[in-house]
């Protein structure tokens, strides 16, 4: 039987590299030959053991390759067609997806644990950080990627772009909307990004780190807080005169960030949460003004699907965004625990980190 390179959760704090089968193709499926990956703020949760997964899984949901082999019955694709695949890969025909939620498309399904959303690659199924990766439901998932553009270029939107601008989008931000963006991490940034292009027309960035909070603006945010130099709520209350955020978008999952993005909202405002919580969070009463002022609070789990990757590419194409500097470092899959220990650690200004097999 074929083997391939694949990273794989083996216990906590241990992801390693270890020869696994090439999976088999089914009608539905689509075999891709990974050209690049990334690691994701999520993987790190897995390696340390804060969200369960079954050992012997190969992690990773960020896929950008070229068909290897394609199902019998899959439709409109060829092999060696350069692709990409959502973090979020929905058949198109559960009950979630004709409720119209298609990222909660196998939620509860993961055996010994209980799922949590639609997320499969790396979750409840093997996932991309290998030579190859079995994409289900090819023709529902599977995106073509122009030659005009490199896998770098796209390796954002299978998760990160695509979750940030959900937290954007699912805020419904109006034009001439405050956003404040709370982390700026790679969503945290992608969030900024996407607020601009729903016509904010003042996104504010809070971070520490003098590179994130750059390029923040770089990416759309008309003024950036550095929270080690003053209270992060005076200072947004002072650039709002007062008036407070129209949308808050927490990127971190942390309960500070949740807190203070409940309380930079103006009265009837939008928490925009993206974060991954590995605790129970807490709502203060003064926060939430006793539940009596109008404030929303809602979730966003990263949309994937064909259409929204097609989407996505064309924002991209189009030059609107350019998320490239996201990628500061690069690796090889052979190197890919190396790859780990300075992501899991946030060495050397890492951001996202690019790999190829």
């Amino acid at each position: 039987m074929a083997k391939m390179k694949a990273a794989v959760f083996v216990e906590k704090n241990r992801i390693v590299l270890e020869d696994k089968p090439i999976p088999d193709v089914g009608p539905l499926d689509a075999l891709l030959r990974i050209t690049t990956t990334t690691i994701c703020g999520t993987d790190v949760h897995i390696l340390k053991g804060e969200y369960p997964v079954a050992r012997g899984l190969t992690v990773g949901h960020e896929p950008v390759g070229v068909i290897e082999k394609l199902g019998s019955a899959v439709r409109g694709f060829s092999e060696g067609q350069r692709v990409i695949a959502g973090a979020i890969t929905p058949s198109g025909h559960s009950n979630a997806c004709l409720c119209g939620c298609a990222a909660q498309d196998g939620a509860g399904t993961r055996h010994g644990f209980a799922a949590i959303g639609g997320w499969k690659f790396g979750n409840t199924i093997d996932g991309c950080q290998a030579e190859y990766v079995l994409v289900p439901d090819a023709m529902a998932n599977l995106s073509a990627v122009p030659d005009s553009l490199s896998d770098e270029e796209v390796l954002m939107c299978p998760d990160i772009m695509s979750t940030g601008f959900a937290g954007a989008e699912n805020g419904q931000i109006q034009i001439g909307d405050t956003v404040v963006v709370f982390a700026l991490g790679p969503i945290g940034l992608c969030a900024v990004a996407g607020a601009r292009l729903r016509g904010a027309s003042r996104v504010i960035g809070v971070d520490t780190v003098p590179e994130r909070l750059a390029l923040a603006r770089q990416l759309g945010a008309s003024h950036v807080v550095d929270f080690q130099a003053g209270d992060p709520l005076e200072q947004i209350m002072a650039l709002t005169e007062g008036r407070g955020a129209d949308v808050a978008i927490e990127a971190l999952g942390r309960q500070a960030t949740f807190e203070a993005g409940l309380r930079v909202l103006r009265p009837g405002g939008t928490l925009s949460s993206l974060g991954v919580y590995s605790s129970d969070l807490r709502i203060p009463l003064d926060a939430f003004a006793a539940g009596l002022g109008d404030k929303r609070i809602v979730t966003t789990l990263c949309p994937g699907g064909k259409e929204r990757m097609r989407r996505l590419i064309e924002v991209v194409a189009s030059g609107r965004v350019d998320l490239k500097p996201l990628v500061t470092h690069r690796f090889r899959l052979d190197d890919i625990e190396q790859a780990y220990e300075l992501f899991a650690n946030q060495r050397d200004g890492v951001m996202k980190v690019a790999i190829t097999p």
